[in-house]
């Protein structure tokens, strides 16, 4: 039997600490960092030879997008017996672009776009940049959708932006909940655009319902940079549904930027090679993720810690602690730990932070006791 690879504990922290990524390079040395959304991991092995090959051969022209789509549509019918279609697949150049120009196109400039907070803060900042009215929808204690809510917001909306999993907090929206969706935003005549670039990691004892599964009119945005850490050479891919056909029309006839040929190979080789090393990396994160609990219930029993049902970005109310709406600038200030503030997440979010818990045990057991330390 082969034995396990943890990717989390392939680096030590002085290896880490010779990143220049933003993870690493935005707060003094001091400071342990389980804020952005990166892994303290190694590329996938087959990911890494690819880019090699690439440097080698000085091979950095413009990208094709065929193997791309092909790669995803594979992986999404082996993983969520859901079969995209290739046609209606078009490539980006990353998430957020994918999702803000998705929406342009469909609900136009100065539309009204729902979104259910607290949520991934560029929902706000590239949508208001774009000239997108936002409206929140919070989601409930549980982190669940308020699908009373969003049918109500629905009647004055032209656009919802589900993220599906959800980040922060890792809800996996039941496909129940989704259909409850799709017939509210049929009913209204608004078009949802779904962002799931978490899907690739879910635990096992939740299942991922892709929103195209229940709604033909909607789009759905994916991509393999969450799943294999792969922000340095972003790549998404816009899906439209079969009765989105319209939808499609009008995104064809705009101008958006495509990936990169690099960002585009990184991401057919992890749809197609970098099963294993996924497989890997949610075995840990399972370990992580109840760790994490496991050390908040001892140590600081009285924060409230949503146990993610998939994603490595985990969701802790600190309300009780006394900290103020933005417990992440005091555990900064005085533990010299980073997190996400909760408040850049909208409604819901104060008094609360966003961890990261894609790293290696031992940090998770420092950033803990450097929390203790703050109080």
């Amino acid at each position: 039997m082969t034995e396990r690879f943890d990717p989390f504990a392939a680096l030590t922290l002085a290896d880490l600490r010779g990143r220049g990524s933003a993870k690493w390079r935005q707060y003094p040395a001091d400071v342990l960092p389980l804020w952005v959304a990166e892994m303290d991991a190694p590329l996938a092995e087959p990911i890494a030879d690819a880019l090699s090959r690439l440097v080698a051969t000085g091979d950095a022209g413009y990208p094709g997008d065929a193997p791309y789509r092909e790669a995803f549509a594979a992986f999404s019918t082996d993983s969520w017996g859901w079969d995209p279609s290739v046609a209606r697949t078009r490539a980006a150049a990353s998430v957020i672009a994918a999702y803000t120009e998705a929406l342009v196109e469909t609900v136009g400039t100065g539309g009204t776009v729902v979104v259910t907070s607290p949520v991934y803060p560029p929902f706000y900042s590239y949508l208001k940049q774009a000239d997108l009215t936002i409206v929140e929808v919070p989601l409930d204690a549980n982190l669940r959708l308020d699908l009373a809510g969003l049918d109500a917001a629905f009647a004055t909306a032209s656009g919802f932006l589900l993220c599906n999993p959800h980040n922060p907090g890792g809800t996996v929206h039941t496909r129940a909940e989704l259909e409850a969706v799709a017939t509210s935003a049929a009913r209204h005549g608004v078009q949802v655009v779904s962002d799931e670039i978490h899907a690739p990691l879910v635990y096992a004892e939740s299942t991922f319902t892709p929103y195209l599964q229940v709604d033909p009119r909607g789009i759905a945005v994916h991509a393999a940079s969450k799943g294999w850490s792969l922000a340095a050479i972003p790549a998404a891919l816009l899906v439209f549904g079969a009765d989105a056909g319209a939808a499609l029309a009008r995104y064809d006839g705009g101008k958006h930027h495509g990936p990169t040929y690099w960002g585009a190979v990184a991401q057919t080789v992890a749809y197609s090679e970098g099963r294993e090393w996924l497989a890997d990396a949610i075995a840990s994160l399972d370990r992580n993720r109840h760790h994490l609990g496991a050390l908040l219930a001892a140590q600081l029993p009285d924060v409230r810690y949503h146990v993610p049902a998939s994603t490595y970005l985990t969701w802790v109310d600190c309300t009780a602690l006394g900290l103020g709406d933005d417990p992440a600038a005091v555990f900064l200030e005085r533990g010299r730990v980073a997190f996400n503030s909760g408040p850049t997440f909208g409604t819901g979010g104060a008094g609360h932070v966003r961890i990261n818990i894609a790293t290696s045990p031992a940090i998770l057991d420092e950033a803990v006791a450097r929390m203790v330390a703050t109080l």
